[in-house]
């Protein structure tokens, strides 16, 4: 499984802001491995960064894109899953039974689920509002999502294990083609299957909660 390590904030201060301020997130590793397997044009470049402090876990998305696609419809989980968005999955295991899913458009509106292999969503689950904050920007070249969540809910939820959180890291890009607007999507980690994917075991791979 790929990995990535998320390394120790030395400050407990949040350092969300929903501003584009490097210095924040310097000392946390830039993730850019991404791809779309089931499309033959290479992305858009997309920064992933996440850094802890044993309190919370933070994450921060840089998705480089001209032409941001929201639907607004209205505030539905239907207009926010039909546009330009980031996602998190977390699972305990690979049985993902079950699993977490965390998706979030540039406005930013948040799409929180629980779910259950073969696609089962229960979308009347949401995480509780005290350990989840979420802010984001968007300018002319790109936008970001920044994401705080508890280490408790994680821990409440058995998705820490050894310092180790099972994560699927995603996007959803949105391109006009005629009238309508068709999907790209856009994955961490390769999950090898013939259509695009994401609730999946092989979509996934680990964070690694760093002590030092």
């Amino acid at each position: 499984m790929k990995e990535y390590n998320v390394n120790l904030l030395e400050t407990n201060n949040s350092i969300l802001n929903g501003k584009d301020d490097g210095k924040k997130w310097e000392t946390a590793d830039i993730l850019t491995d991404f791809e779309s397997p089931w499309d033959a044009s290479t992305p858009n470049r997309i920064e992933f960064r996440a850094l802890w402090d044993f309190r919370n876990i933070y994450f921060y998305f840089k998705v480089f894109d001209k032409e941001v696609h929201i639907d607004n419809t209205d505030n539905s989980y239907n207009s926010t899953g039909s546009s330009d968005r980031v996602e998190l999955f977390f699972r305990a295991n690979e049985t993902m039974s079950p699993y977490y899913c965390l998706e979030i458009d540039p406005t930013p509106r948040i799409m929180d689920f629980k779910a259950m292999p073969n696609k089962e969503f229960d979308f009347n689950w949401n995480f509780p509002k005290n350990d989840l904050e979420v802010k984001s920007q968007i300018n002319n070249q790109y936008f970001t999502v920044e994401i705080t969540i508890s280490i408790e809910v994680l821990r409440k939820l058995n998705l820490i294990k050894g310092n180790k959180i099972e994560t699927g890291i995603f996007r959803a890009k949105y391109n006009k083609e005629n009238s309508s607007y068709i999907p790209t999507w856009i994955s961490w980690v390769n999950p090898n299957t013939n259509s695009p994917n994401f609730h999946i075991s092989s979509s996934f791979g680990v964070l690694n909660l760093l002590n030092k």
